[in-house]
C-alpha cells in the first residue's frame, strides 16, 4: 500500500525524495495542497527543497509538481479569445526590455499575450519597474479590466496576483533562506506553474547565459532551457527556449524611463540596437511558429516587420497604456510623462583599444546604485536614474570617446557610477572573438491541445 493510499504523511514524501526514490503524481499534488493550506511547515518544505536539489527529479515528477503548483490557486481561462494565447518568459538581464516590444508586436500579428510579469531582482531589471515609470499606469488592475484589456489590445502586461499559483510564492520564500533557489527542478516549476496559472497555450522561453545573466555559464543554461522545454511540453504547454547572450546588455540603455523611451523609439521606427532587435524579432518570430499564426520562421518575420512599419504594434502598446491607466499620448510625447534625472554625465574612456569585456552584472548594480533597482523591499525607486551605453563589445574605441551617458539623481551618485563604468567596461588591443548573440533554439514537438499522458 502507497503512502497516496493512506493518510498523507509529509515527512514520508520527504524521506522518499530524500533516498532518491520516485514520487508520484497523488504524492506530489497531496504535498502541495498541504504547503498551500498550511499542515505542511516551513521546515517540511525547507527539507523537501533540499532533497529535491540532492537528488533531482524526473521529467513526469517534475510535470507533477508543475502542475500541483498551478492548480494551488486560480487558473485563468482565455477560451473566448478569437485568437491564440501565446507568452514569453526571459531568466533576466540587464537591458532587457524585450517584453515592451515583442508583447505588442505578437498581438499586432493576432495572438493575445496576458503577460505576468515580475520586478527587478538583484542587478536584473523588472518589467512591471519600467512601466510604472508611466503616470497612473496600473499593474494590478482589476480581473474584469485586465480582461477587457486583453481582448481589446491583445496584450496586456501586469503583475502576478495573490490568486495565481500561491504554493509558489510559499515554496520560494523558503528556498530563498535555505540554498535552494538554484534547483533546476524547482527553478522549472516555479516558472511554468505561474504560466499555465495565467491560462497561456504557448510559451517561448528566453533563457540568458553570460555575467550579468541568473545562468553564468551556456551549459547550465542548456539544460535549464531543456528542462523548461521538456515539462512544459509535458504539461501540455507546446513550448520552445531560446538560449541567448547576456555578456553585455542587451539594449543602449538600463533604467527605468530610459528603456520605456527606448522602447518607444523601437516601436516607431527609430534607431534601434542591432542585437536587441534580432533577440526580440527572433522571440517574437517563434511565438509566431509555435501559436500557429505563422507556418515558419521566415513566414513569422515578413508579419513582425510588417506590423512594426504600419505602425501596428506602436499602436498596440499605446491602446494597452491607455487602457491600464496611463495616458493617451505617451508615443507622442514620451517627455511629457517620463522623468528626467536632474544630473547627465559622459564617462569617457582614458585610453583606446578594442572593447574585450563588459561586466555585466556590475553595470546593472551601478543602475541599482543609482537608485534605479532595488536593495530592499521596500526601497522606492527612481525611475529617472540609469545608464545609455555607448560602446558594445567589439567596438574600437579612441580615447576620450564617450563610454556611457549616466543619468543620476545627484553629483554624488554619478561620480560613484562614472567609476563602476569606468573600470567595468574593459579594453585590449585586440578585438576579442565575435560571440553569437542567439546560441541554440530548443524545441520538443508537441501537438497543441494534446493532455500529456501524465494527466
Amino acid at each position: 500500500m502507497t503512502q497516496s493510499e493512506t493518510m498523507f504523511l509529509p515527512q514520508e514524501t520527504i524521506r522518499k525524495k530524500r533516498d532518491g526514490r520516485p514520487l508520484d503524481r497523488a504524492e506530489i499534488t497531496q504535498f502541495i495542497h498541504g504547503v498551500v493550506e498550511g499542515s505542511v511547515g516551513e521546515g517540511q518544505i525547507a527539507a523537501f527543497a533540499m532533497a529535491t536539489l540532492l537528488k533531482g527529479m524526473s521529467i513526469e515528477e517534475c510535470v507533477s509538481l508543475t502542475l500541483a503548483m498551478r492548480d494551488s490557486g486560480e487558473v485563468l481561462d482565455w477560451h473566448d479569445l478569437p485568437g491564440p494565447v501565446v507568452d514569453k518568459h526571459s531568466t533576466g538581464g540587464v537591458g532587457d526590455l524585450v517584453s515592451l516590444v515583442l508583447g505588442p508586436l505578437v498581438a499586432a500579428c493576432g495572438g493575445f499575450v496576458p503577460m505576468i510579469s515580475g520586478r527587478g531582482l538583484s542587478h536584473t531589471g523588472g518589467t512591471l519597474d519600467k512601466l510604472e515609470s508611466i503616470p497612473s499606469y496600473n499593474v494590478t488592475p482589476s480581473p474584469e479590466v485586465f480582461r477587457k484589456v486583453v481582448r481589446d489590445c491583445g496584450l496586456a502586461i501586469i503583475g502576478q496576483t495573490a490568486a495565481l499559483a500561491p504554493a509558489d510564492k510559499k515554496i520560494y520564500a523558503v528556498r530563498d533562506i535555505t540554498a535552494t533557489v538554484e534547483s533546476i527542478d524547482l527553478i522549472t516549476a516555479s516558472i511554468l506553474s505561474k504560466k499555465l496559472a495565467a491560462g497561456l497555450r504557448f510559451l517561448v522561453m528566453d533563457v540568458k547565459f553570460g555575467n550579468g545573466a541568473f545562468m553564468a555559464d551556456e551549459a547550465s543554461a542548456h539544460i535549464l532551457a531543456k528542462r523548461l522545454v521538456e515539462v512544459a511540453n509535458g504539461a501540455g504547454m507546446p513550448t520552445t527556449a531560446l538560449l541567448t547572450d547576456m555578456h553585455q546588455p542587451l539594449a543602449r540603455s538600463a533604467g527605468n524611463a530610459l528603456e520605456v523611451r527606448e522602447a518607444i523609439e523601437f516601436l516607431r521606427g527609430g534607431k534601434t540596437d542591432a542585437r536587441l532587435r534580432e533577440v526580440v524579432f527572433a522571440l517574437s518570430a517563434q511565438m509566431l511558429v509555435v501559436s500557429g499564426l505563422a507556418a515558419s520562421p521566415a513566414e513569422a518575420l515578413s508579419k513582425l516587420d510588417a506590423a512594426l512599419a504600419s505602425g501596428r504594434a506602436a499602436e498596440v502598446f499605446a491602446k494597452m497604456v491607455h487602457g491600464l491607466g496611463g495616458p493617451a499620448d505617451l508615443l507622442e510625447n514620451p517627455d511629457r510623462y517620463l522623468t528626467k534625472a536632474l544630473i547627465v554625465r559622459e564617462v569617457k574612456s582614458l585610453a583606446g583599444g578594442f572593447v574585450s569585456c563588459m561586466d555585466t552584472r556590475e553595470l546593472g548594480l551601478a543602475v541599482v546604485a543609482l537608485g534605479g533597482g532595488r536593495r530592499r523591499v521596500e526601497d522606492i525607486i527612481d525611475h529617472s536614474v540609469g545608464i545609455e551605453f555607448q560602446v558594445s563589445l567589439g567596438d574600437k574605441i579612441e580615447p576620450g570617446q564617450t563610454l556611457a551617458i549616466i543619468h543620476a539623481a545627484d553629483s554624488s551618485r554619478a561620480e560613484a557610477a562614472a567609476k563602476s563604468i569606468a573600470s567595468h567596461i574593459h579594453l585590449e588591443s585586440n578585438p576579442p572573438q565575435h560571440a553569437p548573440t542567439i546560441l541554440e533554439t530548443i524545441e520538443l514537438k508537441c501537438r497543441a491541445g494534446v493532455p500529456p499522458a501524465i494527466q
